[in-house]
């Protein structure tokens, strides 16, 4: 059996919620990501900021990113799946929620992501055109 932890990413890094938004930002290009799980005071995840979040939920609105935190910008409820999951359970937990990127959990704590680029390197073309038109569908 594939479990999550097979086809993750390993090594991911929280942003604590109280860190800035430039902060944020200077940690994914130094990191090469485009996402990072938020963690509250008990490093529990509370969110995943994005670069996109930044761009459109900040600077695009003519916020400064120096005065914004990461805990602000966390929305909705966190997703998340435990890394012995089938990736059965992956798909279905992305699909489901349409989200791109899945934060691995073991023993609470994080130990991956699970990305796009992730299952493309571990799925069928079958099985990847499958995810990418539940994901991608509008609601």
């Amino acid at each position: 059996m594939t479990t999550a932890k097979d086809i993750m990413h390993p090594g991911a890094h929280w942003i604590p919620a109280h860190e800035t938004l430039d902060r944020a930002a200077q940690l994914m290009s130094r990191l090469d990501v485009g996402a990072l799980p938020i963690a509250d005071a008990q490093e529990r995840l509370c969110g995943i900021l994005t670069d996109r979040d930044i761009v459109v939920g900040c600077v695009a609105l003519g916020h400064d990113p120096a005065k914004i935190t990461a805990g602000e910008m966390a929305r909705g409820t966190p997703r998340w799946i435990a890394a012995g999951s089938d990736v059965g359970e992956v798909l279905q937990e992305m699909q489901e929620h349409q989200i791109r990127r899945l934060p691995v959990i073991e023993e609470k704590k994080l130990v991956g992501m699970i990305s796009e680029a992730d299952l493309a390197q571990h799925l069928s073309d079958d099985q990847l055109a499958g995810w990418m038109e539940k994901v991608y569908a509008r609601a």
